[in-house]
């Protein structure tokens, strides 16, 4: 069956709103203000939680606090997890775009480097959960990617074929999972990189979702 997995973050939504405010809800409990910014930080918050209290902390002059760093991670998780879907917008186009694969009998899931509870969490609040065969998160297995396992156990879960699939996402990260499990990457162009992925040379870019099913139909055989 021909298969189509997709990241998450920065890929079918951008959740960055959220992640930043989870990473100021941090400094604000440790009595300082809002550290980070939601519009000139975004790309940070795709790096994950530490990347940004550690962001957030230099600003605050304490470059080496990975200490702190792990003290405030599970409150950041906590926080998030209570407030997923504020500021998360789905990307436009999106939901048409999975329809007209399943439409066409292509199987569809989500590997993402978010961790599985909080990604089920989230694509249920979007009302998005029941178009994606599975869901694979950073905790689901021992590795996340870039290792190829991941994307490799997802492609299994849905049914799909791993020679006839391919890998949409918005990161140097998908970029090499596409390359480790042997299979072509789309790259989507408004991400928080933008049209820079092109450095990474993926098969092919994704400008919106409106040309998501001729782009894969000209990597899948």
């Amino acid at each position: 069956m021909k298969t189509v997995i997709f990241d998450l973050d920065g890929t079918l939504a951008d959740t960055s709103g959220d992640l930043i405010d989870a990473a100021n809800a941090c400094f604000r409990a440790l009595g300082h203000g809002d550290m980070l910014d939601m519009a000139a930080d975004k790309a940070c918050s795709f790096a994950g939680g530490r990347a940004m209290l550690r962001l957030g902390l230099a600003r605050l002059g304490q470059p080496d606090a990975e200490g702190l760093i792990d003290e405030q991670f599970p409150f950041l998780l906590e926080y998030y997890g209570e407030n997923l879907d504020r500021y998360t917008v789905v990307y436009d186009g999106v939901r048409p775009a999975i329809q007209r694969l399943l439409d066409a009998d292509y199987r569809v899931g989500i590997c993402t480097n978010k961790p599985e509870g909080l990604a089920e969490a989230l694509m249920q609040r979007l009302g998005m959960r029941d178009m994606f065969g599975a869901l694979v998160g950073a905790d689901t297995l021992p590795t996340r990617k870039p290792d190829a396992a991941p994307y490799l156990e997802t492609v299994a879960r849905v049914g799909g074929n791993v020679a006839r699939s391919v890998l949409i996402g918005d990161t140097v990260t998908d970029r090499e999972t596409a390359r480790a499990a042997g299979v072509p990457s789309v790259l989507v162009t408004f991400g928080p990189t933008g049209r820079d992925v092109m450095a990474l040379q993926p098969e092919a870019l994704l400008d919106h979702y409106d040309q998501l099913f001729e782009v894969v139909e000209t990597l899948i055989d």
